[in-house]
């Protein structure tokens, strides 16, 4: 399908970002990262699993050492890309061209995955990169024709030999798609001290991989990743749906993200040669760029990050969206239902701000146009103060003691314009009903204890229950409905009962979820007596009218209210229908 009049191809070569264009030295990059076992085992077997997990945490310490350690023993060359990409170290001409003999220093470069550092007669000094005579250099090279930029000349080493470091972070990733992957993003500020540029792109972060454990994965046609960044959640998206156009704003983003879509194409299914068949990469913001188009699914980390006018033109672009406060998420809550096929689902995450005194849920509600099945699942709440605390962090404006300070007031004073009390964050799952006249529901549900991950197929189980809840709702008018089915407990569920001591009945009974949302439930007698019955046996009527008849409750509206306490219980799951 052709791009709508509004998208924007990008160019595909964007000096700041990774190089895409040579695929033969793509394909010799992967076959050497692969043989120096640079993937997510190899780095944690060469680490030992408690540096590596250090690593994971941020702290850097302990796997330098046993990186450095294993560098000086027999692991020299495999130590090269952790030192390199995962520690920021600087090396030697001779580690890289040991570690990468196919590629060569002069292709790692080309490939803009490393840069030249000036060696003065004190150590360490100015990188290559930076150098003004090279930023003229690369300026020109800028306004060159693709065959100039790419045989381009190997510049001159300087006397005595080089070192090297790190232009970009470059990692190891395993994701559904199966393989060994690599991604590439910008460097974080723990290896390049100082703020990070307005342009950063974002690597594998907490909420990327919170999002692509959160999305159902079924088989689709087409998706669309709304602000791929790096490229992340098309990675997974791969893996079930024929073909993803995958947006951004940025054109570093894009740039990154088709370096990664090559870097990757065998294990991910792509063909380098031709990617447009499985993905499609556009410019544009938000929405704009498939204008007019339908998606069977939609996924999307957007820059949902709540951030003062007085500093929007210091904003980033893989977080702040550039709207006052949470207007970006209640956009696309309100405008994905237009781009959705019948049947199609978003899943987005998202901020949204908790007026003064009122409900978390009561604003995101308006959010939700008719018409369409909503899902709401709030995570976390922080106060203003924690939430400036966090964002500030995250950017490493904390370093300029004057600038954090201006930067921390104009938050709370943001904040304190629109009597924000708090700032909810969370998973946003909404779908087009195929049948535009059918039932819709919409649930809004706080869930701050720990959940298993990956969470998406019991999300999955949710929809497929609530949807046949639905369909039995629907009937419930001719008399049938639950009633007659068959009902059993779910296998994760276990049941405590609490009362004191030499009390005769329990004070307490609570249903627990051992899988999936972990959900806790109270139970009524009644209810707890419904729910120790499901056995397969009886059907849910007949087992409300044994339990009216031995609690003498023989009346109708005995037996209706305990089956909507109970559709509540298939609702979330800890009763299933019996199949």
């Amino acid at each position: 399908m052709p791009a709508p009049s509004g998208a924007v191809e990008f160019d595909d070569d964007v000096p700041t970002a990774p190089s895409s264009r040579d695929l033969p030295a793509l394909e010799v990059l992967a076959r050497e990262l692969e043989a120096l076992d640079y993937t997510v085992d190899g780095v944690e077997e060469l680490l030992g699993g408690a540096a590596y997990d250090a690593l994971g945490r941020g702290q850097l310490a302990a796997a330098l050492l046993e990186a450095q350690g294993r560098s000086r023993g027999g692991d020299r060359a495999r130590a090269v890309p952790v030192l390199l990409w995962l520690l920021g170290e600087t090396l030697p001409e001779e580690d890289l061209a040991e570690a990468f003999p196919g590629s060569g220093v002069a292709g790692l470069e080309r490939l803009r995955l490393v840069e030249r550092v000036e060696v003065g007669a004190g150590g360490v000094g100015t990188p290559e990169a930076d150098r003004p005579d090279r930023i003229a250099q690369r300026e020109n090279a800028r306004c060159s024709s693709a065959t100039a930029v790419s045989e381009s000349a190997e510049p001159d080493l300087p006397a005595g030999g080089a070192r090297w470091r790190a232009a970009v972070d470059l990692r190891p990733y395993g994701s559904d798609v199966g393989g060994n992957l690599w991604v590439s993003s910008d460097l974080g500020s723990e290896l390049r001290p100082g703020r990070l540029r307005h342009d950063h792109v974002l690597g594998i972060g907490r909420a990327s991989l919170t999002l692509a454990q959160t999305v159902i994965r079924t088989e689709a046609d087409r998706a669309l990743d709304l602000g791929t960044g790096c490229g992340i959640q098309t990675f997974h998206l791969l893996a079930h749906v024929r073909h993803i156009t995958a947006t951004d704003i940025s054109e570093r983003a894009l740039a990154f993200a088709r370096f990664n879509l090559l870097l990757n194409a065998p294990a991910l299914g792509i063909d380098p040669q031709a990617p447009g068949p499985r993905v499609h990469l556009r410019r544009g913001s938000l929405l704009e760029p498939v204008q007019g188009e339908q998606f069977d699914l939609v996924v999307s980390n957007p820059p949902f990050v709540i951030t003062p006018r007085a500093t929007q033109e210091q904003a980033y672009t893989y977080r702040d969206g550039g709207l006052a406060g949470d207007a970006i998420v209640e956009g696309l809550v309100g405008g994905l239902p237009g781009v959705l096929a019948p049947g199609g689902a978003a899943q987005i995450l998202g901020n949204w701000e908790i007026p003064e005194g009122a409900p978390w849920d009561r604003r995101v509600r308006a959010f939700v146009p008719s018409g369409v099945d909503a899902w709401f699942i709030q995570r976390e709440q922080l106060t203003p103060l924690q939430y400036a605390e966090t964002w500030l962090r995250d950017a490493a404006e904390n370093r300029d003691r004057a600038a954090y300070l201006a930067s921390f007031a104009a938050y709370l004073a943001d904040f304190a314009s629109r009597d924000v009390e708090g700032i909810g964050f969370g998973s946003v799952w909404l779908r087009r009903p195929r049948d535009p006249h059918g039932l819709v529901r919409a649930t809004f549900e706080e869930i701050t204890h720990e959940i298993e991950q990956p969470v998406g197929p019991h999300l999955a189980a949710a929809v497929e229950r609530g949807d046949w809840l639905a369909a039995h709702t629907e009937q419930a008018s001719s008399g049938s409905g639950i009633a007659e089915e068959f009902l059993l407990v779910a296998d994760d569920v276990t049941e405590e009962r609490h009362q004191r001591p030499g009390a005769e009945h329990p004070g307490v009974i609570l249903l627990r979820q051992g899988a999936g949302l972990r959900r806790t439930t109270l139970l009524s007698t009644e209810l707890a007596g419904f729910v120790s019955a499901c056995d397969g046996d009886l059907t849910a009527g007949q087992i409300a009218g044994a339990l009216a008849m031995l609690l003498e409750r023989p009346d109708a509206a005995f037996v209706s209210g305990l089956l909507v306490d109970v559709e509540q219980l298939v609702r979330e799951g800890f009763l299933v229908p019996a199949r």
